[in-house]
């Protein structure tokens, strides 16, 4: 299953909620919330991509992740909303789908109705970057992952 980017349900508030909700944020603002994902099954050959993570993306500090079966090395967040990369999919085959290629890494593009999946192409196994509408234009922070990206094994195929 792969990780969506979801709005929250939207909160009923009434004034006690409110209390409750400032009290906890005040004692919670030093910590910051896991992101959960749900990885495809870790892949060694993803190793030489996560090693390769950027500590920044968009300017967004690394998150915490909990990953719910898989391995966290494989698995990274930045930002809130967050912005989340995995890796270990399979490589796409042909597509129509919109193609990028940046900075010498081809990226599929498939809009979301919160942002945006990019898939690398051309790469075995696959990185996916999960981008909310928050960081628009998205494709702007695909440089950051290009080091990870070069880093997976190249099957051929590339952008037309």
């Amino acid at each position: 299953m792969r990780a969506r980017l979801t709005a929250a349900r939207p909160l009923r508030t009434t004034t006690a909620g409110l209390l409750v909700l400032g009290v906890a944020g005040g004692l919670l603002s030093g910590c910051s919330s896991l992101v959960e994902v749900s990885p495809p099954q870790h892949a060694v050959e993803c190793e030489p991509a996560t090693a390769r993570w950027p500590a920044k993306v968009s300017g967004q500090a690394s998150r915490g992740v909990d990953v719910n079966g898989g391995v966290a090395s494989d698995a990274h967040a930045w930002g809130d909303p967050a912005i989340i990369a995995t890796c270990g999919w399979p490589a796409l085959g042909p597509t129509d789908k919109e193609c990028l290629d940046v900075d010498g890494v081809d990226w599929v593009v498939e809009q979301l109705s919160d942002g945006a999946r990019f898939t690398t192409y051309g790469r075995e196994p696959a990185i996916e970057v999960l981008v909310p509408h928050a960081y628009a234009p998205e494709p702007l922070l695909l440089p950051a992952f290009g080091e990870a990206a070069g880093a997976l094994p190249s099957n051929g195929r590339k952008c037309d």
